[in-house]
């Protein structure tokens, strides 16, 4: 079997089976970047600094293991959806409440 074919979006997008150092970073941005943003959207609240630099430190040291995961996994795939999920979610609740004030 062919490691191209069994390869994620992501990980294809980047070219990880051919340029695996750049390509691994790449990954480990994306995944990272839509972690951070499903965390914002669904899951952050109103911290102190220092407890928002440990938090995201956690969460560097978590996507590397996701990143590893995402090469054959659709690691990526799934925080997209979530992302859009939980945004549709605010949007539509930002939306509601406006509409309870007026």
């Amino acid at each position: 079997m062919n490691v191209e074919e069994r390869l994620s979006f992501f990980a294809a997008l980047f070219n990880v089976d051919k340029n695996p150092e750049a390509g691994m970073w790449y990954l480990y941005a994306t995944v990272f970047v839509l972690c951070v943003i499903v965390y914002k959207l669904g899951f952050a609240k109103k911290l102190p600094v220092l407890k928002n630099v440990i938090i995201y430190a956690v969460m560097a040291i978590g996507c590397s293991l996701l990143s590893f995961l995402a090469v054959f996994l659709p690691v990526g795939e799934g925080l997209v959806i979530a992302a859009l999920v939980l945004g549709i979610y605010k949007y539509r609740l930002h939306n509601h409440k406006k509409e309870e004030r007026a």
